[in-house]
């Protein structure tokens, strides 16, 4: 299946056109995402799962900044490929947070399966804005909670570390319809 989406920032100044693929082998997001956030910013992500949603690969480039390619053996594990070293800080993570794009809630959300107000808390790798780092540009660990509200369409995300809160709104596929005061869906269409 496959599924295209757009978001702009919630001002209509930045623009995101991201391809959800979907079959037997899991699922594979890769967007190309022009923003305002936290300064100008234009990028390309991809990443790719297993048939059970859990991160398998990611890849971000920064147009004019850095660039990351990690990989995950599903179990956890997490490796850095362009500097050949394992991130033991990221151990037990199966999800990545993209911070320019609100694809990646699609990840969690798939894997746990929750059910009605059923609540999970996870640890994801994290993956910030250029800006936000300092040292190399690696996914970081970061503590959230998904709570399932209304059966198949509406979700409370947490950011547990800063208080963070909002409720999504997804669509059949779990992609973000309106990330409140971040993103607003512009167009989808899927085949």
């Amino acid at each position: 299946m496959k599924n295209v989406v757009r978001w702009c920032d919630w001002e209509g100044k930045g623009l995101e056109h991201c391809v959800c693929l979907e079959d037997n082998d899991g699922l594979t997001l890769e967007g190309v995402v022009v923003t305002t956030q936290e300064g100008l910013h234009g990028g390309h992500y991809r990443v790719r799962t297993d048939a059970a949603f859990r991160t398998r690969e990611v890849r971000v480039d920064h147009v004019g900044g850095p660039s990351l390619h990690v990989a995950a053996d599903g179990e956890g594990h997490w490796r850095d490929l362009i500097g050949d070293r394992a991130l033991p800080e990221l151990n037990g993570c199966l999800d990545v947070d993209i911070r320019m794009t609100p694809a990646t809630n699609t990840l969690p959300i798939r894997r746990l399966k929750l059910k009605a107000e059923e609540i999970s808390d996870i640890a994801v790798a994290y993956v910030p804005l250029p800006g936000q780092m300092a040292g190399d540009f690696l996914p970081r660990r970061v503590e959230q909670r998904y709570t399932h509200l209304t059966p198949d369409s509406r979700y409370r995300y947490e950011g547990l570390a800063t208080g963070f809160t909002v409720e999504l709104e997804v669509d059949a596929a779990g992609l973000v319809l309106d990330y409140p005061g971040v993103f607003r869906r512009v167009r989808t269409s899927g085949k």
